[in-house]
């Protein structure tokens, strides 16, 4: 059977002495797979369709259930600029190497390879990196079933006097019930704000996000614990990211006590919060 699919690659590999075999998020039918002869010849005319996060137009032939031959590509968008930096063609492989091995094929049509294109579009265009997967974590999240509770306490259900987000519960904590998690799996209540706006906030529609270097600390911390958690898929590319952040993203030294540096980070982590509620994360009309 033929097929004409707009599709995105999200993993490339060599399969034989010059062919490579793509797998694609595409806008109809999931994920699928594609044989592309002679991808790795010097003059081969498809080898640019088989570049990493390449957005285009696919024609291919596919038996019952095998995989599907290449037969011509028009690439609408390389996305180029991300493979050109360091951050964002890292961020963007973590992302891609999510949805292969989060997502079923069926799950990765339609709503969430518009995601992925718009998760790719706002790296191309500059946007921070980091906030930009966040939020992609946490489409995805709510994509495979297991998006955590923002709205009402995990453990008693109750919706008031929510002060805290435990990752390790997997949502809110009301006052009563914070005791329930360790002080280390909780992050301060401003950062479930920005979750809950995370949760509301799609792709396609996020403006120009900034967020300061303290609240990027809190959010890391708070949603690699949750994925690693509850999705509990580990990426490669994750160790990557994490070498790199220990050296740009460094936590402040300072010379205070801890508890007293505690205090005057949440305050910050607030203030910033109340910031990217208001401001920060601005949706199209």
């Amino acid at each position: 059977m033929l097929y004409r699919v707009e599709g995105i690659v999200i993993r490339s590999m060599d399969y034989g002495e010059g062919n490579k075999i793509i797998t694609l998020c595409t806008k109809s039918h999931g994920k699928m797979g594609v044989l592309v002869r002679g991808a790795k010849k010097v003059r081969s005319r498809h080898a640019a369709a088989t570049q990493l996060f390449t957005y285009g137009e696919y024609v291919f032939f596919r038996g019952m259930g095998q995989i599907g031959t290449l037969n011509g590509c028009e690439i609408l968008e390389s996305h180029h600029e991300i493979r050109e930096q360091l951050h964002a063609a890292a961020y963007a492989s973590y992302a891609v190497e999510l949805v292969d091995r989060a997502l079923q094929d069926e799950e990765a049509g339609g709503y969430m390879f518009e995601q992925l294109l718009a998760y790719l579009q706002g790296l191309r265009e500059g946007k921070d990196e980091q906030v930009m997967t966040h939020l992609f974590e946490m489409k995805l999240c709510q994509a495979v079933g297991v998006a955590p509770e923002l709205n009402s306490c995990v453990c008693c259900g109750r919706n008031d006097q929510l002060v805290s987000f435990g990752w390790r519960l997997g949502g809110a904590v009301c006052s009563t019930c914070r005791t329930r998690e360790h002080s280390q799996y909780l992050s301060p209540l401003p950062i479930l704000k920005l979750l809950q706006v995370f949760a509301h906030t799609d792709l396609r529609r996020v403006g120009n996000v900034k967020v300061k270097p303290e609240t990027k600390h809190f959010l890391r911390t708070c949603m690699r614990g949750y994925m690693d958690t509850h999705v509990g898929v580990r990426c490669k590319s994750t160790s990557f990211i994490e070498q790199m952040e220990k050296y740009d993203l460094a936590p402040p030294t300072v010379q205070e006590k801890p508890e007293q540096h505690t205090e005057k980070l949440e305050e910050q982590v607030q203030d910033d919060a109340k910031l990217a509620w208001n401001q920060d994360i601005k949706l199209d009309e």
